[in-house]
């Protein structure tokens, strides 16, 4: 064990990192991120938005060591929000850095556009394999994500998603992968940003149940909605899941997701009888 490693506290037994002591036991709802935290569909995301990024500021010409910094630090520090707000800063960042003639920059809807265009060729393949069966779905999701919700499912909980993905995406491909019955209502990106937000849904979902924090469990892997989980009161529990694999640490997203403010870490869900043991402990 590194002394890195040693330093952090775990669940005794397990990888399950504790962060900070909360109130647990007491959860009546459940609110998921998506992409990284359950599905595996879309990884690689940020190597396709990157790219786009760089390519609309740049135009032509050659990027700079300070633009590709400044657009990887922006895209860590938005992962999990809308994909249109993400948009919205690329607007900002192509007339910040002037390289592009007026007339050629686009809206956030049209950069949106070019950025799903070729984000859906690689999600598209990888579903057409699963209809094929050349995938298999437990490659597609994270490791032991569907084990974890049959336990939260035999609990009780009532279970949603929130997601920065567009609605009608999110639905079907959470469809495909065989987990869309576990949730009440599976939330995603609407056409507008006033139309829907994590915050927004969150808060709904906390004044119509009448909910107070520590009935609430926020379960992601981007620094998004585990903010919104503590602004709210919410236990989060943060996923640092190594996309690329489907399991173990991803220690970039783990520095990520504490500094959000996550309660708890885990890499996966394959301690998913040991986390369910801890949530709810007695």
């Amino acid at each position: 064990m590194s002394e890195a490693t040693a330093a952090r506290r775990f669940v005794p037994g397990t990888g399950i990192e504790i962060v900070r002591d909360v109130t647990l036991g007491r959860f009546k709802h459940a609110l998921f991120d998506f992409d990284g935290t359950i599905s595996l569909l879309r990884e690689g995301w940020q190597e396709i938005m990157t790219p786009v990024m760089l390519e609309m500021i740049c135009g032509e010409s050659v990027p700079t060591q300070a633009i590709r910094e400044d657009v990887e630090r922006f895209i860590d520090e938005t992962t999990g929000i809308q994909t249109l707000i993400q948009m919205q800063g690329l607007v900002e960042m192509v007339r910040k850095y002037g390289r592009v003639p007026g007339q050629r920059i686009l809206d956030a809807s049209g950069y949106k556009a070019v950025y799903n265009e070729r984000l859906m060729i690689p999600v598209n393949e990888r579903l057409a394999r699963l209809a094929a069966g050349t995938l298999k779905r437990e490659d597609s999701v994270v490791l032991g994500s569907p084990e974890f919700l049959d336990g939260l499912a035999a609990r009780d909980l009532a279970m949603h998603i929130f997601s920065g993905t567009d609605q009608d995406d999110v639905r079907n491909e959470a469809a495909r992968l065989g987990v869309a019955d576990y949730f009440r209502e599976i939330w995603g990106a609407l056409p507008s940003i006033e139309e829907y937000s994590k915050e927004k849904v969150l808060k709904q979902i906390i004044a119509t149940h009448g909910l107070h924090g520590a009935e609430v469990l926020i379960v992601g892997d981007g620094p998004v909605e585990i903010r919104n989980a503590k602004e709210n009161g919410c236990v989060a529990l943060g996923v640092a899941s190594n996309e690329t694999l489907g399991h173990g640490w991803d220690e970039t997203k783990r520095r990520r997701i504490i500094a959000a403010g996550a309660d708890l870490i885990v890499a996966d869900f394959g301690e998913c009888a040991a986390l369910l043991g801890y949530l709810f402990p007695g």
